[in-house]
């Protein structure tokens, strides 16, 4: 309810100050002419409304100075409040804040989602990804404006300083899953990493960094990963020339997800033999490792036994790996 009294707050200064002049003009008429509160309201509304009707009782001239006080007072009180009423409504002022507050609402009812500091290069294609694979997120933005030219759509973005506690929690940071940390400096990266598990420490984080001093010190604050985009993008275009077939694969292998062709992550709730499980007999489902809490098991053999809490990285389209979660 209070953000939608925001929309209106611009037009709450004229009114106030329309209700300070009515307030000033009885007390004066009042103190000057020794009115009786009827009509010294009735002789102060009267002139502020410019109607013309008779005076009360004759004025005296203090009297008369003290109206034609209160009404060029009014005229720019009047003058203002046309002023602002045309800025507000008719350049965009009004749309603009519904836009906001609409945004700030939907905001508020996310659950689940990923939180993006920086619309930079790496922002942005993190997005793009989020939105490729149909995963809600909010942009948090401080410096730029959101560009007209996007080839996605971004429906929540909240313009503000990452760093800043409010901020975040104004992006949902308590029921957010997981937070990407894409901002140019590294200082304010390890700053938001702080604030973030503060807020969350059940939130997942991935921050970027550009020194290798960086790295140990986000990952200490509290980041569960930590990349370096140009150390990763000179290896990637390295192997693209040892191995490029099977770079094409794994880029295949995280970047292509729909419907037909997904990676996805099982969380396992028993202690199984993945022969046992049988996925690719019953699901279709292609089993390419097993991940526990300090690290990977690739390609397992089907006497490997998963144990609860652990989680199984399977390939297949959308329905397979839906029948495959109903088997773990």
């Amino acid at each position: 309810m209070w953000k939608r009294w925001q929309l209106f707050l611009p037009l709450f200064v004229p009114i106030l100050i329309l209700g300070f002049v009515i307030i000033a003009g009885v007390a004066g008429y009042m103190i000057i002419e020794g009115y009786n509160l009827l009509d010294a309201v009735y002789m102060t509304i009267i002139t502020i409304a410019s109607v013309g009707f008779q005076e009360v009782h004759p004025l005296s001239n203090s009297g008369r100075i003290f109206t034609i006080i209160l009404i060029l007072v009014n005229l720019g009180l009047f003058t203002y409040f046309i002023t602002l009423l045309s800025r507000f409504f008719l350049d965009g002022e009004f749309i603009r804040r519904y836009k906001l507050v609409k945004m700030e609402n939907a905001i508020s009812q996310l659950t689940g989602h990923v939180i993006v500091c920086g619309f930079g290069r790496n922002g942005r294609e993190s997005a793009h990804m989020l939105h490729t694979n149909g995963i809600p997120f909010v942009i948090v933005e401080d410096k730029i404006e959101l560009p007209d030219d996007l080839p996605f759509e971004v429906t929540h973005f909240l313009k503000g300083d990452a760093t800043r506690d409010e901020v975040l929690k104004e992006a949902g940071i308590e029921k957010a899953r997981a937070i990407i940390i894409a901002l140019p400096v590294d200082a304010d990266n390890l700053f938001i990493v702080l604030t973030a598990k503060q807020l969350n420490p059940k939130v997942k984080i991935i921050s970027r960094a550009s020194q290798d001093s960086s790295v140990n010190k986000l990952k200490i604050a509290g980041a569960d990963n930590v990349i370096m985009p140009d150390k990763i993008g000179g290896a990637h275009m390295a192997s693209l020339v040892m191995i490029p077939d099977v770079v094409e694969f794994v880029s295949l292998l995280t970047l292509k997800n729909n419907q037909s062709f997904k990676v996805a992550e099982l969380e396992i709730k028993k202690s199984v033999a993945i022969g046992e499980l049988d996925l690719w007999r019953k699901t279709s489902c292609t089993v390419l490792g097993v991940k526990n809490s300090s690290h990977y098991s690739l390609n397992p053999p089907a006497d490997f036994v998963i144990n609860d809490n652990e989680r199984l990285i399977v390939m297949g389209s959308e329905e397979q790996i839906r029948k495959a979660k109903l088997l773990v």
